[in-house]
């Protein structure tokens, strides 16, 4: 199975938000965030059946990113069709 690799910018403001939203589409394996000079800040997998305990160090984590970067990039990794 073939992979393929999406990258977005976003402000910190916006970050929780948008790694929310790719969760919920159900087809993302792997979230990486990097801030403005491409350092990886987190990575984590996520699973086809994660529920929200399990999520929840994750994105508090997000979350605590989110307040200290002004800039960063989401990089996510999906499944291939």
């Amino acid at each position: 199975m073939s992979e393929s690799k999406e990258e977005f910018k976003v402000k910190g403001d916006d970050l929780l938000k948008k790694v929310r939203e790719l969760i919920k589409e159900g087809n993302v394996r792997r979230i990486i965030i990097k801030d403005k000079e491409h350092k990886v800040l987190v990575e984590f997998p996520v699973t086809i059946g994660v529920i929200g305990a399990v999520l929840a160090p994750v994105l508090a984590a997000v979350g605590t990113i989110a307040a200290l970067v002004t800039e960063c990039s989401i990089v996510v990794v999906r499944d291939g069709k």
